[in-house]
């Protein structure tokens, strides 16, 4: 079971996923590809905003990776509502 913080949105478990899964991605790949079906704007939002709760990083370009956080949420290790927004 994973413990998503207040701050979270339903697109973020399958942002985290894709990334997981593929290694990598940014927010037009991951609409490209059909598994998220939301506008890469509002993905790269949403990306953003995991990234200053540390759950992904930013490569740069708009390429994201998944932090060990990430990988212990998704694996029902973290909860997330515990963790501090860094700008």
């Amino acid at each position: 079971m994973r413990y998503s913080g207040d701050w979270m949105s339903l697109v973020d478990d399958r942002v985290l996923e894709y990334i997981r899964e593929h290694g990598s991605g940014s927010p037009k790949k991951m609409q490209e590809k059909g598994k998220i079906r939301y506008s890469p704007q509002y993905v790269a939002e949403r990306c953003r905003v995991l990234s200053e709760y540390g759950l992904l990083t930013h490569l740069g370009n708009g390429v994201y990776v998944i932090t060990e956080s990430g990988e212990r949420y998704l694996d029902g290790e973290l909860d997330t509502q515990e963790l501090k927004e860094s700008k």
